[in-house]
């Protein structure tokens, strides 16, 4: 049986439209996340899938309701505290993979290490050996302006292992990228969740993702549907 790695407990948050009216998002979401699986996450466009997915990496807090990670409730700890639980535990891939331009790859999936604390040498080797997985051993001194999309994204998912993370939260790791680059990054993901036991919970729209899914979660009308 899989072990839960996160939960999340009746979820509720909304965003203030206009001065009078509230735009109640999530209402009332409750979730569990399986260790070492792919949970994926489905629904309309504009449906809260990203501000979910937001609160379970703790980048937001709700308006009330609970994520816990083992037996904490993260949304207990101070805004500092959760930065650096954040920094620990978790990893994210966007869309655009948001890597700092000025720097190279290698330094890209440094940074967030020697922000952790580790030191320049280990920081730097680890950095390689996680670039080499994701098959950019070659690209190392490449700028992001210098590597395609795809090698892009690629150098995104080696700088969220790089503090060696419980989950990976992906936000369409895929949605900027040609059908080709998108496949291979499919396989990184399941070649990742194979051979290292990496537990991605991601939002999508691409069918190919989907279908890669240990489990399958939609929001529909602010609520929780499992497929």
């Amino acid at each position: 049986m899989s072990e839960t790695i996160l939960k999340a407990n009746n979820i509720f948050k909304s965003f203030q439209k206009t001065k009078k009216v509230n735009l109640n998002v999530l209402k009332g979401i409750s979730l569990e996340i399986q260790k070492e699986k792919i949970t994926i996450i489905v629904g309309a466009s504009g449906a809260g899938k990203s501000t979910l997915l937001h609160l379970l990496g703790g980048l937001d807090r709700p308006d009330s309701g609970e994520v816990y990670y083992d037996e904490d409730n993260i949304f207990n700890f101070s805004d500092d505290k959760l930065a650096k639980f954040r920094n620990k535990n978790v990893g994210f891939v966007f869309q655009f993979h948001h890597l700092l331009p000025e720097f190279t790859a290698l330094e890209n999936v440094m940074i967030p290490q020697l922000i952790n604390g580790t030191n320049f040498s280990n920081a730097k080797s680890k950095s390689e050996e996680l670039l080499s997985t994701v098959g950019l051993n070659e690209r190392l001194d490449h700028k992001p302006a210098e590597l395609s999309g795809g090698e892009q994204q690629r150098v995104a998912v080696a700088r969220a292992l790089a503090n060696e993370p419980k989950i990976i939260f992906a936000d369409e790791p895929t949605g900027n990228l040609d059908s080709v680059n998108s496949d291979e990054i499919h396989k990184l993901i399941l070649d990742l969740k194979t051979n290292l036991g990496v537990t991605f919970v991601i939002v999508t729209h691409n069918q190919n993702l989907v279908n890669l899914a240990d489990q399958i979660y939609e929001i529909r009308d602010g609520k929780i549907a499992i497929k």
